[in-house]
């Protein structure tokens, strides 16, 4: 099946990236203008507070919010007295028990290069690393390493081989260590050398930047979505680049032709009527990218629940009756839902803790099944997971790299009515709490009117299903009741104003 890359820019404020297989939406990248992304650039930052009870310190690197690096992100370059050792082998860190407490190696006020690893979350500030990486097209540079490394996703011994090969010939620089990446599997030793020499540069040009600049500053700033999706995610599979913008078609023509020339010819200007998007009939999948439920074509569906803690993934049967037996039905649900729940994790960025709960199959060996078919279509996603083994009840637990707020947080904003739960009180409900409220208010001696402001849904709810009460209230206690409906109120929300003899606002205590 053709693989194709479908970069849409036509609106200015928003670039999404689209890689799309035998029709079908396999991975989306999107990027906001309004959005600052600072995963992947390399700051000056200063020590501003070292907290030894969770080994971590937090850093003011320029963008606001303080970033947090922990004691297994500091280089051994920071380490003092024996325990140090200026460079450290690619693949080999040192363990968390043979690293030194943070507070002897970091002080406040210490200015320090940083690199965001994963972007800040609601009050979260970002991730940061002392650990550098500069990624190119087939390498990974990492200064202050030592080695070389192969990525673990190339599995061919002899490819891994010739690869090492090329790179020791290539003669990098020393006090530099470098990983072949993915991308280089099949590469040539002039694509390698050609990547060593603009890492070299780039490294060059950003310590001079350190030597100069003060602290917080900005030191490398990453790629666009653009550049990073060629970088990143373009591979040999993928036959042809389509992009909706002359400009944009011409950067990328300008970045093989430094990278790798003889792909040029790949990409292409849409310069239809019809949006790229509509066009590759792609629209209506991200769309569903949104939903919660997914329906899976055999008649089954998965509901994608995300809260703070953790991501959840429920696997229903639904309409999947192909099987007589229960146990195939299930197992054959499960082994399609596993698939579908590996593109998902893809196309919406979901990262952190996994439950991901599939119908219950008595069978060991259908569990195993299950578990293996999950494990090889998340072998493809380029971000690291660790997957547990599949348990009796069908639970399979999992974490997934977050680099970046997910598709959901960065396209939605939560519910002002229900406050991101989905679900808000019945009239019943909050017409029960309000005149509660209201015998609360009238039980005070000070107060002489009662003015309550809701939304006209809820109004007309007290107004006549709840004429009775209101009455009671007004006759027992003495007082006037006044309803308000206000338009601009909905859900839950409503207001009670309560006035004394000369009109004046009394507090009410609610306790």
């Amino acid at each position: 099946m053709s693989r194709e890359m479908l970069i849409n820019v036509a609106e200015r404020e928003e670039c999404r990236v689209a890689v799309v297989e035998g029709g079908g939406l396999e991975e989306l990248y999107v990027e906001r203008a309004s959005l600052n992304s600072h995963v992947g650039n390399i700051y000056k930052g200063k020590v501003v507070n070292i907290e030894s009870g969770i080994q971590a310190a937090f850093i003011d690197f320029g963008v606001g919010k303080n970033g947090f690096l922990h004691i297994s992100d500091v280089h051994p370059r920071f380490f003092s007295g024996a325990a140090g050792g200026h460079v450290e082998s690619i693949g080999r860190r040192k363990s968390l028990k043979d690293r030194p407490p943070i507070q002897d190696c970091l002080r406040k006020g210490k200015e320090i290069v940083v690199q965001v690893t994963k972007e800040g979350l609601k009050t979260k500030g970002a991730t940061l690393s002392t650990y550098i990486a500069l990624p190119g097209k087939y390498l990974v540079m990492m200064p202050w390493m030592r080695k070389h490394g192969v990525s673990h996703k190339i599995e061919d011994e002899d490819e891994r081989r010739r690869l090492r090969e090329i790179l020791d010939e290539s003669k990098p620089p020393k006090g530099l260590g470098f990983i072949i990446r993915t991308a280089g599997q099949g590469c040539s030793k002039r694509d390698i050398q050609n990547d060593l020499r603009y890492l070299a540069r780039l490294w060059r040009a950003i310590g001079q930047r350190i030597e100069t600049e003060g602290a917080p500053g900005e030191l490398y700033q990453e790629s666009d979505l653009v550049i990073r999706a060629l970088r990143d995610v373009f591979t040999s599979k993928i036959t042809k680049i389509v992009c909706d913008s002359e400009n944009v078609v011409r950067k990328i023509r300008d970045f093989f032709a430094i990278a790798t020339p003889r792909l040029k010819r790949r990409v292409v200007l849409y310069d239809g009527k019809v949006p790229l998007f509509h066009k590759y009939r792609i629209e209506d999948e991200i769309s569903k990218v949104q939903s919660r439920r997914v329906e899976l074509k055999g008649g089954g569906s998965i509901i994608i629940e995300q809260t703070e803690a953790l991501v959840s993934i429920d696997v229903n049967s639904g309409r999947y009756r192909k099987q007589i037996n229960a146990e195939q039905t299930a197992y054959e649900s499960n082994i399609e839902a596993a698939m579908e729940i590996a593109r998902q994790l893809r196309l919406r960025d979901l990262g952190g803790l996994i439950i991901c709960d599939f119908i219950d199959m008595r069978n060991a060996k259908h569990r195993k099944a299950v578990e293996r078919a999950f494990r090889a279509a998340v072998k493809t996603d380029r971000a690291r997971s660790r997957i547990l083994s599949i348990s009796r009840f069908g639970v399979v637990e999992m974490t997934r790299q977050r680099m970046r707020p997910s598709l959901q947080s960065s396209t939605y904003l939560a519910c002002p009515n229900c406050g991101g739960t989905g679900f808000v009180k019945s009239h019943e409900s909050l017409a029960l709490e309000i005149i509660r409220l209201l015998n609360l208010s009238a039980s005070k001696e000070q107060i002489k009117r009662i003015e309550l402001f809701v939304s006209p849904e809820v109004a007309d709810y007290l107004q006549n299903v709840k004429r009775a009460a209101l009455t009671q209230i007004e006759q027992v206690s003495d007082k006037r009741v006044i309803i308000h409906f206000a338009p601009d109120y909905a859900g839950e929300k409503h207001d009670i104003v309560c006035y004394n003899e000369r009109g004046s606002v009394v507090k009410l205590d609610k306790q």
